[in-house]
């Protein structure tokens, strides 16, 4: 990856895929999608999730002083912004409108928002591992192609997403001893088992048509964390890909 403070590789390959993703378009609308009414329930309170403009964030990366790593999360959250687009537009196909608001992402929001940028992108973290196994389930849990299409789409960047906050994320906590590292990473596991739990109590029906039980939901979310904890808070940060590309598939 590189020094644990160099983010040029991540503003290459986020411009790179932006270039690839205009390049290649998108996916073909005018067919249509099935979505069943429970999935499609889901994919609506995803995609208001996605749907933030990422002002916040951007602010906190602009003042942590390094121009690339802000450039960086300017293109990340412009990904993000494509993701719920992408999401609504699926929808659509499947003639369902978008909401405004769920209260999952309002607590979400209030959460990752209320400190600095380390503790905003340890709850986005968790979020993007959460969504790393949602839009699997999601690719691999329909017949309709286009939605097919879409979730492994977005699936895609995800797996990009998560070694990219890894990074910055080891840098933040690079400076503090052992017991400080051990409270962060407790703290982190106690919100990551939460949000979990929230999402397969409000996910679960949808889950189930896709194939996937709650316990094995929260299985696959713990063993994606567990090698991203690890390698943000006390390894390098390429085991947190290579969890990824393993687990994920």
């Amino acid at each position: 990856m590189g020094h644990a403070d160099d983010f040029t590789r991540w503003t290459i390959e986020f411009e790179a895929k932006a270039v690839a993703r205009s390049t290649a378009g998108d996916p073909e609308w005018c067919g249509g999608a099935r979505l069943d009414p429970v999935i499609a329930r889901s994919v609506q309170r995803f995609q208001v999730g996605e749907s933030g403009d990422g002002a916040n964030l951007i602010r906190k990366a602009e003042a942590a002083g390094d121009p690339e790593y802000a450039a960086a999360t300017r293109l990340f959250v412009a990904e993000e912004i494509n993701h719920a687009r992408l999401l609504r537009e699926l929808l659509n196909s499947a003639g369902y409108e978008t909401i405004s608001a769920h209260w999952t992402d309002a607590i979400f929001v209030r959460l990752r928002r209320a400190l600095g940028l380390r503790l905003e992108l340890m709850v986005l973290s968790i979020a993007e591992v959460v969504a790393l196994r949602y839009y699997r389930a999601l690719r691999d849990g329909t017949t309709d192609p286009l939605t097919t299409t879409v979730a492994s789409l977005i699936l895609e960047d995800e797996r990009r997403h998560v070694p990219f906050h890894c990074q910055r994320l080891r840098a933040a906590f690079a400076p503090n001893q052992r017991p400080v590292r051990s409270l962060f990473l407790l703290t982190w596991w106690f919100v990551l088992i939460g949000a979990t739990l929230v999402v397969v109590l409000d996910h679960g029906a949808a889950l189930s048509r896709l194939g996937v039980t709650r316990t094995a939901f929260i299985r696959d979310v713990i063993a994606l964390f567990r090698g991203v904890a690890a390698a943000t808070v006390s390894a390098a940060v390429e085991p947190a890909a290579a969890v990824l590309d393993s687990d994920v598939g």
